[in-house]
């Protein structure tokens, strides 16, 4: 039997950042991966998705290079040469983390770990055989596609008709047609890069909107620019059934009382992710799930005095960033250091062209909670370098400021550099930094982020 101070179930974000963390802090930690490490964030969400977006940019920008005085001829884009440094950027990253875990002295144990409950020598588990005890425990098992109840999608699934975000990253052929169910980030982000590599893509969304609970106008702004690309929405629309088979199926759905099909090769089933908290023995120890996701304070804690939960599996912010955090606070909580995570600040970003960013409250938002907010926009043309790079862009930056004191409460964008410019926001969210401060910061020029402090003067 192994002894350690910390175990910690699943090395995505979450698990491996916070087992980097507390073996910093002093403690012998053994980490539990069953698949590879990096977790669906690095095999097969963030990275992968990222790297085919970014080829999807280039070509992009080669097609449209003319405008910007540059003649790029015959630009094409090979699905199977991209798919191919997806796999070797991940395989690369893949490799640092397993790096950054022998370094920090780090038990890395590839193989399903189950618990096994609470004993003298502290919580056990089980894996390949051997058992291993510990003190403290941390569960880091993520989330997992769903696949809701639509007549024939099961049938869909098994028969390679339909697949998830898992499988689609390792197609090697553009299907002629794509009908994604699901306009929320991954359906979104799936869109347009095979929408890029070729195929007719149709997005098929129950709500009125596209991007979830993003700002309307940004939402409005984002389908149009997609629109503008060939992608095709369907919204207000519910999916009534799936049929037929690989390469050759359809998708049925209902709007306005009128039923309508859409022939497809391929269906992307992209309607959301439920925490992986079944099976892996937390019955033994009755921690409190709600809806399968493992309950949680804002430093991690669970219901079990000793255990403790980051990332998907407390269903709370199913992002990679928000994992690493929660990871961190768990980890000081264990170690006897005040921390605890800021859910106002979480920023969250869709990597389209253009991307889209927000961070904190919207006006409505923050009227549900008895603030009153108002909104002030600016376009992103008020950049020198936005119009430099942009032929025709249409990107804006919102601010939401708290009426009475004049602090931030939420910044949303959409345009060049928003993933990049957000973090920024999110630190005057989390400082509470009123208008007058951010009028004081120095903004490099000429950079897209300068626009927020511009705005800033023109707030009363």
């Amino acid at each position: 039997m192994a002894e350690y101070d910390l175990l910690i179930i699943g090395g995505g974000p979450g698990g491996y950042n916070a087992a980097e963390r507390a073996a910093a802090g002093g403690m012998k930690v053994a980490l539990f991966e069953e698949r590879a490490l990096g977790g669906v964030c690095l095999n097969e969400g963030c990275i992968p998705t990222k790297t085919l977006l970014n080829s999807a940019k280039i070509y992009e920008s080669a097609l449209h290079s003319s405008a910007f005085g540059v003649t790029v001829e015959k630009a094409s884009l090979d699905h199977s040469v991209v798919v191919d440094r997806k796999d070797k950027v991940v395989k690369t990253l893949v490799s640092g983390v397993g790096a950054k875990m022998r370094g920090a002295g780090v038990k890395v144990v590839p193989a399903t770990a189950r618990i096994l409950g609470k004993e003298p020598d502290g919580f056990a588990i089980e894996a390949c055989g051997e058992k291993y005890t510990a003190a403290k425990l941390l569960i880091c098992t993520g989330s997992e596609a769903t696949v809701p109840p639509i007549p024939g999608l099961r049938e869909a699934v098994e028969s390679s008709l339909a697949v998830t975000n898992r499988e689609i990253l390792d197609i090697r052929q553009v299907p002629e047609s794509l009908v994604v169910i699901g306009g929320g980030v991954i359906g979104l982000e799936m869109a347009s890069y095979f929408s890029a590599a070729g195929a007719s893509v149709t997005v098929i969304e129950m709500l009125d909107k596209i991007a979830g609970p993003t700002d309307r106008e940004i939402s409005e702004i984002l389908k149009s620019n997609l629109e503008k690309k060939g992608i095709k929405f369907a919204l207000g629309a519910a999916v009534t059934s799936v049929g037929g088979k690989a390469g050759d199926g359809y998708v049925e759905y209902k709007a306005k009382d009128k039923t309508e099909r859409v022939p497809c090769s391929l269906v992307l089933v992209s309607t959301g992710r439920r925490a992986r908290s079944v099976g892996i023995g937390l019955e033994t120890l009755g921690v409190l799930t709600n809806r399968g996701a493992v309950v949680t304070d804002e430093c991690g804690r669970t219901s079990v005095p000793g255990v403790w939960a980051a990332g998907d599996v407390n269903g709370k912010s199913m992002l990679a960033h928000t994992a690493y955090r929660e990871g961190e606070a768990a980890v000081n909580s264990m170690l006897g250091i005040k921390d605890s995570v800021d859910y106002r600040a979480i920023p969250s970003v869709i990597y389209t062209k253009p991307e889209v960013a927000c961070v904190g409250e919207t006006v409505e938002s923050a009227a549900k909670v008895g603030i009153k907010a108002s909104e002030h926009k600016i376009s992103l043309r008020y950049s020198g370098r936005y119009v430099a790079e942009n032929e025709g862009g249409d990107g804006i930056a919102k601010i939401v400021v708290d009426d009475e004191h004049k602090t931030i409460l939420g910044v949303h964008m959409i345009g060049t550099y928003a993933s990049e410019i957000i973090y920024g926001a999110a630190a005057m969210v989390q400082r509470h930094d009123r208008v007058s401060d951010v009028r004081r910061l120095v903004f490099p020029h000429p950079t897209v982020c300068e626009v927020l402090r511009e705005e800033m003067f023109a707030i009363n």
